[in-house]
């Protein structure tokens, strides 16, 4: 895959992997009420097994997505955040733009996304909650 970066003044969103602060996303996400106690070593092969997107205010990362996708049907979007510091500005709601028109990842038929709070986010881009019945989970201790 392409790398695909995009810029707003002193801040940008980028795909490169290689740029990611791994101590930011992990001491976030193993912090947060979805993702509380995932090991360093699950976040890692989360990120590599997915399409990770970086939020950036110059070089110091503030934010982050990931989607999981075979690039051709379906997208999981997963481990949305921007650092509370940094929340206020729109950066999620750019982060989001970014993901959904990534060039890798249209003509998709489905989309989805968990949220316990997150809702009128997801909804600025046309996301529902389910309503059909027809969405299954399997959900496992660890």
């Amino acid at each position: 895959m392409n790398i695909h970066e995009s810029r707003r003044g002193e801040y940008s969103i980028s795909t490169d992997i290689r740029r990611l602060d791994l101590d930011v996303v992990y001491d976030f996400l193993s912090n947060s009420y979805w993702a509380a106690g995932r090991s360093l070593e699950t976040i890692i092969k989360s990120i590599k097994n997915s399409l990770p997107f970086g939020l950036y205010k110059l070089d110091q990362q503030i934010g982050f997505a990931r989607v999981v996708t075979d690039y051709s049907t379906f997208g999981y979007i997963a481990d949305v955040f921007v650092l509370p510091e940094h929340r206020g500005a729109g950066l999620g709601v750019w982060l989001m733009q970014e993901v959904i028109s990534h060039p890798d990842l249209q003509g998709f038929r489905r989309w989805l996304l968990v949220t316990r709070d997150a809702h009128e986010l997801y909804r600025r881009f046309g996301f529902k909650e389910s309503t059909t019945g027809k969405i299954m989970e399997l959900l496992k201790e660890l």
